[in-house]
């Protein structure tokens, strides 16, 4: 049920930061905020979700605290279960998070003219707080660039396979992601680009989707997204190839489909590498000879499956201009990838 409008929380940029947590390595929301935002009791907001489930699966729109999460957060002075009565008072279960992308997802479930109103004053203010982190970009680093840059191309994607009747909304939405598109260009990594087709050419960068940082960097977080599997395709490896995989989730199996060319990689430093990092397990497969193009493909056959098409070797990475793109449409690679599945296991000398 709806609250009157006079008990409707004003959205600003003072509120709303007060309302932010960082759970899980990202910025989130609770449900009970959210609801008292759009005027909604919490248990009728988590219906309202619930009734739409498949729009949010995965911990990249919402999940449930867990009990050491809720005990943390207790610590922090805005962060409390009890809102008063008729608001969420004597809450017996963990409450649910919702992360930007999740209550982006939020503006296309929730129906009517105040939830139009709320997320039009949600997106104005989330772009207020971006405008600011664009115009203080020293104070922030090429990694938390980099992680905003590919949350935005993930919220791009999701947007395009949407449909909803709340056309202003999404008409909003997308200005905001484009004036975020423009953070890493207007940044002073942009002036790797313009040195690319000078004689002293900063070494250690690529181009990920159209935007320069440091190659380490980008595989390092390209790697961390994944969460069940991961393929690389590349017809060049070595110990490089190894090392940029170090701090991938455990848990997570990696494939790595070559040809294994020129001077190649070592059955010795292979054998080495793995009693070094034990947690990590790694399989080699041929690629059968008919690969020019590297890839990296995430979680194949899951939601969460993504695939990047990389112009260099990882080895090589930042030796040489080159780039790395996402490609959203993955249905194209499904053969590609289910005949590389057949090939054999690839033997090290």
């Amino acid at each position: 049920m709806d609250y009157p409008s006079n008990e409707i929380m004003e959205i600003n940029e003072t509120t709303l930061q007060s309302k932010i947590y960082l759970v899980r390595g990202q910025k989130v929301m609770l449900d009970v905020d959210l609801a008292e935002i759009y005027g909604y009791e919490t248990k009728n907001f988590n219906r309202q979700v619930k009734n739409n489930k498949a729009k949010f699966e995965g911990e990249d729109f919402m999940f449930q605290l867990t009990d050491e999460e809720v005990a943390q957060l207790s610590r922090c002075k805005n962060f409390t279960l009890n809102r008063g009565a008729g608001r969420g008072t004597n809450v017996k279960y963990n409450p649910y998070v919702f992360t930007e992308q999740g209550i982006y997802m939020l503006m296309t479930v929730l129906r009517g003219d105040l939830a139009i109103k709320q997320s039009r004053a949600l997106i104005r203010t989330f772009k207020q707080m971006k405008d600011y982190i664009i115009e203080n970009q020293d104070l922030i680093g090429e990694r938390e660039y980099l992680q905003l840059s590919m949350q935005i191309s993930q919220n791009i994607h999701t947007t395009m396979e949407l449909r909803s009747d709340l056309n202003d909304v999404e008409d909003q939405m997308e200005e905001v992601m484009d004036s975020l598109s423009n953070v890493i260009t207007r940044s002073e990594l942009s002036e790797v680009m313009n040195e690319f087709g000078e004689p002293h050419i900063k070494r250690g960068y690529l181009v990920l989707n159209g935007n320069p940082f440091k190659a380490d960097i980008v595989y390092d977080e390209i790697y961390r997204q994944a969460k069940k599997s991961v393929f690389i395709v590349d017809n060049y490896i070595g110990l490089k190839t190894l090392e940029k995989l170090i701090n991938i989730q455990d848990g997570v199996d990696i494939s790595i489909f070559s040809d294994n060319l020129a001077k190649g990689l070592r059955k010795n430093t292979y054998i080495d590498f793995c009693k070094e990092y034990p947690n990590l397990n790694i399989q080699l497969f041929h690629s059968g000879g008919i690969f020019h193009d590297r890839y990296i493909i995430l979680d194949y056959g899951t939601d969460d499956e993504k695939i990047f098409l990389c112009g260099a070797s990882s080895k090589d990475a930042g030796g040489r201009i080159t780039s790395i793109l996402e490609d959203p449409d993955r249905k194209k690679y499904d053969s590609m990838i289910k005949d590389l599945l057949k090939n054999n296991q690839l033997v090290l000398k």
